[in-house]
């Protein structure tokens, strides 16, 4: 379970500070990769995409969705004890809460999640999300991986 704390922590961590810098620092779009990729600074009061639920409800169900992720994460703890030790679904787990949390410590103070990375016409996002994403990239891998052995 140590190897889950250290990388929800340091996701949490990371993804916090970005968002943070990108507060202070993002003024105005900087592009990477000309129109096609850049930085710019985008207020997000929703959840995945901007999808908004209903008052309430939107924060009781990202709540929610991180107390599953970290029973989750302790269900695998204790079942990886007794077989051969793979750290991929812990890490998997581990990326999801560090970057849910992250994301509700960045909602925190104004109602918002700073996002900052934009690509193509795919919605801007941050390092909190990137998180989630390979998280549960990383899961469903390791689950299709572990369904043929």
């Amino acid at each position: 379970m140590r190897l889950f704390w250290c990388i929800t922590a340091g996701a949490a961590f990371v993804s916090v500070l970005s968002a943070r810098l990108a507060d202070a620092f993002l003024d105005h779009r900087i592009a990477l990769m000309g129109d096609f990729a850049g930085l710019q600074y985008s207020l997000n009061p929703g959840i995945a995409w901007g999808m908004r639920l209903p008052a309430g409800i939107q924060e009781a169900a990202i709540g929610i969705a991180l107390i599953v992720v970290v029973i989750l994460a302790h269900r695998e703890a204790k079942q990886s004890a007794s077989l051969p030790p793979t750290p991929y679904p812990l890490i998997s787990y581990a990326l999801i809460t560090g970057g849910g949390l992250a994301n509700i410590i960045d909602r925190m103070p104004d109602g918002v999640v700073t996002d900052y990375f934009q690509i193509g016409s795919f919605p801007i996002f941050n390092v909190a999300d990137s998180c989630v994403t390979v998280g549960v990239a990383l899961l469903l891998l390791t689950t299709m991986n572990l369904a043929k052995t």
